[in-house]
């Protein structure tokens, strides 16, 4: 459920609704997408810019401690060798002693306690060499033999290595090892090894991560606070602006959106009130206007009445002595009675027309069943049809069950769907067929005449419009028929379709429900009709005037 604030609340108990949820907030919620899009982005920046940062300082703190490290290790190499070469012992004993105060003053200068003395390989056996001496413990063997033939090699140059050493509590930690070579009198050339530990440096580059990582959530965390704030600002308004243009779709004329400032914010607010203010203008005059006409319409088909009584009285006088009239005068009397009879047929419709507009219809309905109201309809116009040469045929698989509906409505609108087939279906045979299912009742009117184009299908439900104009009409239809069936179907909350193709035929589906305020989501009858050949996918089909 949203908040004022556009965001919705979340049940956090519910974790596994979380995903759903916050897919329809992301949807929903402009704030929230603005804010988690500047939140992740600003958090990737963040995130590149502190790895940056901590690969440099890691980087130049090695340096730093590498260059540290070689300064002591040159000093205390200088310092043990100038103690050697001051020495003139000769023997053992004397050669031992001097290699502990050349390795206690290595300790001294270096600051490292870890030190490592190997005599070089390969040279001649001496009884006045000392033995070799290393206080790496465990980590002697953090000295590769990579590192030991480069020291061998060359005794004039110190060589290093990023190694791990433990630690006294049996951890480890990142370290240098610096290897030279001293020359010892009488016992040769010793490889010296003084280890480095970086514990201090790697602590201080863990620090300083961790800066960078609270730093980066807390400022990940502003830049969010501040997105919001500044995002509800506008959003703000643009909901209000949503909101405002949601009531003035559903009819509410006089909503506005207050006006504050001279930002564009207030500038869209004065332009969409102006835009309302018109809208509500136009609408009105056009209201008006509609009244105006819908009782005019009214008044005219009322007032029309009793001229046209009396005249009917006079026709039908005239009518039924025509026979004594001479051939002229008779078919006169003839025509006029036709004319007439038409004439109180469009005072009829306009009359049902002008009710609709007015919205002032109101249903009578009773259980009804539409198959003895089809029967009814085809006696009625059977006559007609064998004039036409038209067989009507009645199909009814599921449809002897009843429907709350207004007789009187429903079977106008199947005269006026047997009618046009009859008028347009060029003497072949007409299927009418009713079908029936447990939430609605269809009644199909299927011709095989000439059928209709696209562009008729778009007008087949207009006023007074008629396919082919030029074409004599047999029936004494005032070309509102179809709409007044339409406004008929509507108004029991059903479907009135059509489905038509030229040389195919055409096929008029009225689809109802079967309680008064019932509802339905498809049709029992299919439409295009099985005989069409044509998916229902790729069908054009006209439903209340509308293509679907």
């Amino acid at each position: 459920m949203a908040d004022q604030t556009g965001f919705v609340r979340i049940d956090w108990r519910d974790w596994r609704s979380w995903p759903a949820r916050t897919a329809r907030l992301w949807r929903s919620s402009l704030q929230f997408r603005t804010v988690a899009i500047t939140v992740a982005l600003s958090g990737i920046a963040i995130a590149l810019v502190g790895v940056y940062v901590s690969i440099s300082v890691g980087n130049d703190l090695f340096q730093s401690r590498l260059g540290q490290v070689e300064l002591d290790s040159n000093r205390a190499t200088a310092a043990a060798q100038g103690i050697l070469d001051a020495s003139d012992a000769s023997d053992r004993v004397q050669v031992q002693s001097l290699l502990g105060s050349a390795r206690s003053s290595i300790s001294a200068a270096s600051s490292s306690r870890l030190v490592a003395v190997f005599r070089v390989p390969g040279q001649e056996p001496s009884t006045a060499a000392p033995q070799d001496f290393s206080t790496f413990g465990e980590s002697t063997s953090v000295i590769s033999d990579e590192l030991r033939g480069s020291v061998q090699k060359d005794s004039g140059k110190q060589f290093w290595q990023s190694v791990t050493l433990s630690t006294d509590d049996g951890g480890e930690t990142p370290g240098i090892v610096v290897g030279s070579q001293l020359t010892v009198p009488v016992a040769g050339r010793y490889e010296l090894y003084i280890g480095y530990s970086l514990g201090e440096a790697e602590a201080t580059l863990f620090f300083v991560q961790r800066t960078l990582i609270v730093a980066g959530l807390l400022l990940v965390l502003l830049i969010g606070a501040v997105t919001w704030i500044v995002v509800r600002f506008v959003v703000t308004p643009i909901r209000v602006a949503a909101e405002t243009s949601e009531r003035l779709a559903s009819g509410d004329l006089g909503v506005r959106i207050p006006e504050k400032g001279t930002d564009v914010i207030a500038t869209l607010a004065r332009s969409f009130n102006g835009m309302a203010d018109s809208l509500e203008s136009q609408i009105r005059e056009l209201a008006d206007l509609s009244e105006v006409q819908q009782r005019f319409v009214s008044d005219v088909s009322h007032e029309l009445r009793t001229p046209l009584t009396t005249i009917r009285l006079a026709g039908d006088l005239l009518y039924d002595q025509r026979a004594t009239f001479r051939p002229a005068t008779g078919r006169t009397a003839e025509l006029l009675h036709a004319q007439v009879e038409r004439f109180e047929l469009l005072l009829e419709d306009l009359l049902e027309i002008s009710k609709y507009d007015a919205g002032s219809v109101e249903l009578e309905t009773e259980p009804t069943n539409l198959v003895h109201l089809a029967e009814d309809a085809i006696d009625g116009l059977r006559s007609l049809g064998e004039s036409k040469g038209t067989q009507l045929t009645l199909v009814a698989p599921g449809g002897h069950l009843d429907a709350e509906v207004d007789p009187r409505r429903i079977r106008r609108i199947m005269h006026n769907l047997i009618g046009n087939a009859i008028e347009h279906g060029e003497g072949k045979p007409i299927i009418v067929s009713v079908d029936s299912s447990e939430t609605a009742v269809a009644l199909s009117v299927r011709d095989y005449g000439l059928g209709m184009s696209q562009t008729d299908l778009a007008h087949v439900f207009d006023r007074f419009w008629r396919a082919d104009p030029s074409r004599k009409r047999t029936i004494g239809g005032t070309g509102l028929g179809l709409s007044i069936a339409l406004e008929d179907a509507s108004v029991h909350g059903g479907w009135l379709q059509v489905w038509s193709s030229p040389g195919k035929g055409s096929c008029f589906r009225l689809t109802l429900p079967r309680t008064a305020r019932g509802t339905f989501t498809s049709s029992p009858s299919p439409l295009p009709p099985d005989d069409a050949g044509i998916a229902p996918a790729t069908a054009d089909i006209v439903t209340g005037g509308h293509h679907a």
